[in-house]
């Protein structure tokens, strides 16, 4: 969209002693904060208009023939269109004489500054059709959970539902989409989707509970009870991977998961996901948090993020729960580690599919209470 600043002739003349400046030389002030442009990087008296770098206000050049105050700004390189011969604000486009950019025009766009400007672009419902601004409206903002801008508690206010609101701006669309129309058992259902020029905005479930980062803020979690969240974990993520064409999570970390008051496990956010594709031999964008990719996610690997990509997450998740550390800093105790061992295999080929985990965890579980009904179990701290 055409960068167009509705502003006032600023470039204010006056004859003042300024340090490192000859005297009997003329300087500028911009009037809105009275900074010395004539001290400002790369200012010019001869430029068409200039930003204050002091308060933001673009100001146009007195000498500029123009037939109003409207500075018309090309998108892509930044010249003065209606300096341009032949410039007409009527035709609703004009292309750049300087550039050759196709320039839309559209006068219901007009700002009184550069700092007005900047807020719409950056506004997340900006370019949304009037119906879908309207539908959001209805979502009351509550707060911003963990102190994210990007992710927001929000009541419906005719019913007084809570939900979540998500703005993206890395995502797959086609991902968001197909899990709206195919909700997976413990992941929150997606209620609308909405494309801004901005972002993906979300409206999903909220899920009432506390995320594995704040319990373990707190202390580390018993082996018994890490055992049954990765059992849980590992049912989603099956679900996923063998999806018609699988989901590939790529952010299996604690504060992605979240235990509910009645202890039930939910997985959040596929906003680094990605659909598996056999053939790729590389991710066309690594995705993932540090120590909980697996190699392949960052580039380092024979192929691309798969399926036992989210395995190896699963291991590492498993080793910092019960230990508060990474599997580098401290392994877990007994049995789990040589499980969490082939979960971190650098070569995906030998890690377990989700069934697999599930399984040998369960055993480990099967084992884990037999030890402690007969009271020959010491759990790790």
């Amino acid at each position: 969209m055409l960068h167009n600043s509705l502003i006032k002739r600023l470039f204010n003349k006056a004859e003042t002693k300024v340090k490192g400046i000859p005297e009997g030389e003329a300087y500028e002030f911009c009037p809105r904060c009275d900074a010395n442009l004539t001290l400002q990087k790369k200012y010019r008296n001869d430029l068409p208009f200039w930003i204050c770098t002091g308060c933001g206000e673009m100001l146009i050049n007195p000498s500029v023939d123009a037939d109003d105050n409207i500075a018309w700004i090309c998108d892509k390189c930044g010249s003065m269109l209606n300096m341009q011969d032949g410039f007409s604000d009527n035709n609703g486009e004009w292309i750049c004489t300087d550039c050759g950019y196709q320039n839309k025009i559209d006068k219901s766009e007009l700002y009184v500054s550069e700092d007005e400007y900047l807020a719409q672009q950056r506004n997340p419902y900006k370019g949304l059709p009037d119906k879908d601004v309207l539908a959001l409206s209805m979502y009351r903002e509550i707060e911003h959970i963990d102190n994210r801008p990007d992710i927001v508690l929000v009541k419906n206010r005719e019913t007084g539902q809570k939900y979540v609101k998500k703005l993206l701006t890395i995502y797959n669309r086609s991902i968001y989409d197909y899990l709206k129309n195919n909700p997976v058992t413990h992941m929150p259902v997606i209620y609308e989707i909405y494309e801004s020029d901005n972002c993906l905005i979300i409206i999903e479930e909220y899920i009432n509970g506390k995320t594995v980062a704040d319990i373990l803020n707190e202390k580390a979690i018993l082996q018994d009870r890490a055992i049954d969240i990765g059992i849980d974990l590992c049912a989603i993520l099956n679900e996923l991977h063998n999806l018609p064409t699988p989901v590939i999570h790529r952010d299996i970390k604690p504060s992605n998961i979240i235990i509910t008051p009645e202890n039930k496990v939910y997985l959040l956010d596929v906003n680094a996901a990605k659909w598996y594709d056999s053939g790729q031999t590389d991710d066309t964008i690594y995705m993932g948090t540090m120590f909980y990719a697996a190699p392949e996610q960052a580039g380092y690997g024979l192929s691309a993020s798969s399926a036992k990509s989210d395995i190896y997450a699963l291991g590492v998740l498993l080793n910092v729960m019960t230990t508060g550390r990474f599997p580098k800093e401290e392994r877990a105790k007994g049995e789990l580690w040589n499980i969490i061992e082939r979960c971190i295999s650098l070569n995906p080929d030998g890690r377990y599919t989700a069934a697999e985990l599930k399984a040998s965890l369960e055993i480990l579980r099967g084992k884990f209470h037999a030890e402690k009904a007969d009271g020959r179990v010491e759990q790790p701290s």
